[in-house]
């Protein structure tokens, strides 16, 4: 299998990139070798390649940002997948994506499945949700995976912001009334390559949407004290309280869902993966922290 990966530098593409490599060669390009707003940069880029499998982690991520540079956003997340899917759809190769929660308008009671209708909020949603389309209408071999509240053991995300404002501050202030459902980057590296290994990378037969999300769900209130009260555990950071408040105390530029959880119940039938627990790859992240710590403070 020869996997052209976008977006290596990312906290999902650091995972890729070593979650990829047992599948076979990886060309892994990051921001500074390929800009995704220039079609044929990409064009250029994956014709040099010469891949089997495309794997897009590189994303526009600013939710809020996104409002007033709407068109950077479709740039990035609509027009780049759809010249990457065209390019597959041209050469016979496979296409993995990388899609959001927020193509949801978070109106349902219950958590999402892949046949319930979208209806994004905002200008970040809305361009992944192109991004989805232009896949489709492409008929290349895709997987489209949907996932939610990605968090890492580096990079920028809000398991690393909590621990850092629980070192800083006597206490922390977390919306309660948006329900989702968190997901470690590495969990998520890891099923991308069980289901590329499973298809060989061919995946014609299994093309489609869904949603690679564990089992559950919490608020963003949740989530903050799960993550201070295991790093307290792990002495990554004092117990601090952590305080709810409504949505309407927290300033933002953009509408966001209020509930986007999603269920993984067709990876779960297609491929028999079942995933586990958000919780559990909260701990699992956190013990990653420690050792990467650990292995800085020895030097390796």
């Amino acid at each position: 299998m020869r996997v052209l990966l976008l977006g290596k530098d990312g906290q999902l593409g650091w995972e890729l990139l070593r979650a990829l490599g047992p599948l076979g060669e990886v060309i892994a390009l990051g921001r500074a070798d390929l800009d995704l707003s220039y079609p044929q940069d990409i064009r250029r880029a994956v014709r040099a390649a010469r891949p089997t499998v495309i794997v897009n982690a590189a994303a526009y991520t600013a939710v809020e940002r996104a409002e007033a540079e709407e068109a950077a956003a479709f740039a990035v997340n609509a027009e780049a997948p759809g010249v990457l899917a065209s390019e597959a759809a041209a050469s016979g190769a496979s296409l993995v994506h990388y899609s959001t929660d927020y193509v949801f308008d978070g109106a349902k009671s219950g958590p999402y499945i892949e046949q319930d209708a979208v209806n994004p909020l905002g200008a970040y949603g809305r361009s992944k949700r192109g991004g989805e389309l232009a896949i489709e209408a492409s008929g290349c071999a895709h997987l489209i995976l949907r996932t939610s509240w990605v968090y890492a053991a580096r990079g920028s995300n809000f398991l690393l912001t909590m621990l850092r404002l629980a070192n800083s501050q006597p206490e922390l202030r977390v919306v309660d009334d948006q329900l989702g459902t968190p997901n470690w980057s590495r969990l998520i590296a890891e099923v991308t390559a069980i289901l590329l290994a499973a298809t060989r990378g061919s995946l014609r037969e299994c093309s489609g949407t869904y949603h690679l999300a564990s089992s559950g769900g919490t608020s963003w209130h949740g989530f903050a004290q799960e993550i201070v009260t295991l790093g307290a555990a792990m002495h990554l950071c004092p117990l601090v309280p952590v305080i709810p408040i409504p949505t309407s105390q927290y300033r933002s530029a953009t509408r966001r869902p209020a509930n986007s959880m999603l269920l993984a119940s067709k990876l779960a039938e297609r491929f028999g993966l079942r995933l586990p627990d958000w919780r559990e790859g909260v701990r699992l992240c956190m013990e990653d922290l420690i050792a990467c710590r650990s292995a800085s403070l020895d030097g390796h």
